[in-house]
């Protein structure tokens, strides 16, 4: 049993000159030296055709000869027996952004969902997405919140995402939209979670079985660990009263870093 990587993308990663990020998806997918066989997953957005032709195109200029579309735009289409018949045959599936809540709302306990843990966490299958597409690898994801007010309890709408890393909570365009307070106002209320924030063109490598973390791309990824929390009031507060947290552990980790899961350790790589 080989439990696949994941690959966190926090949105708006290169695809022309240098897609460092992209790049890397297609070395993990490539199982021990061999033919990456990647399929596109764009549920998340309206626009899936033109997203899948985008990613087709990228993937295929990285030297992968086997791109499929699994544009599942209906809750019925996610258990289809060709579908799933197609998921066999990968090593890699790569979720593009969006909305996260079309994914979980469409895909979630289904066929396609039961079929994509089952071969990520026994038959080393490589997962990746981008800003929507990594929001929901958590078991609790953030769908929706407030960047622009301090953390309360209403800063986030929360629900269950698919199951990929059960120990995180993952928000994206995390320096570029302000929204520290997002990912707090999480933590707060799942304190024994890593809260990971996922700046643009970033990207996060999670190796559950290595227990290890590393960052690729151009800006930081946050981590929020809330193990150490001395006090909170997130539990007796108003919905709109203003957070108090203390002893919380923030981390901010360019390429080069990562960190250890089972210590939660930062550490430089390399």
């Amino acid at each position: 049993m080989t439990i696949g990587p994941l690959l966190l993308i926090g949105g708006r990663e290169n695809k022309e000159q240098h897609p460092e990020i992209l790049e890397r998806f297609v070395e993990l997918c490539r199982r021990h030296g061999g033919t990456p066989r990647i399929g596109v997953v764009t549920t998340a957005s309206t626009e899936g055709q033109a997203l899948f032709a985008e990613y087709s195109r990228v993937f295929r200029r990285l030297g992968v000869q086997q791109v499929a579309g699994l544009n599942v735009d209906r809750r019925v289409e996610a258990s289809a027996p060709a579908l799933c018949q197609r998921m066999d045959e990968l090593t890699g599936i790569f979720f593009s952004g969006g909305d996260q809540l079309r994914i979980t709302s469409t895909l979630g306990g289904s066929r396609f969902h039961q079929i994509l843990l089952q071969r990520h966490r026994k038959d080393g299958l490589a997962v990746g997405g981008t800003s929507a597409g990594a929001s929901m690898m958590s078991h609790t994801m953030i769908v929706e919140g407030d960047a622009h007010e301090s953390p309360t309890k209403n800063t986030v709408k929360m629900a269950a995402g698919m199951g990929l890393w059960n120990g995180a909570v993952i928000d994206q365009h995390f320096s570029q939209r302000g929204r520290i307070g997002r990912l707090l106002s999480a933590v707060a209320q799942n304190p024994d979670v890593l809260g990971i924030g996922l700046d643009e063109n970033t990207a996060l490598e999670v190796r559950l079985e290595e227990t290890m973390l590393t960052v690729w791309g151009a800006s930081t990824v946050t981590v929020v660990d809330g193990r150490a929390i001395q006090e909170t009031n997130a539990s007796e507060s108003d919905d709109n009263q203003p957070l108090a947290l203390t002893g919380v552990m923030l981390h901010v980790l360019p390429k080069g870093y990562g960190m250890d899961l089972t210590t939660r350790t930062p550490r430089r790589i390399g």
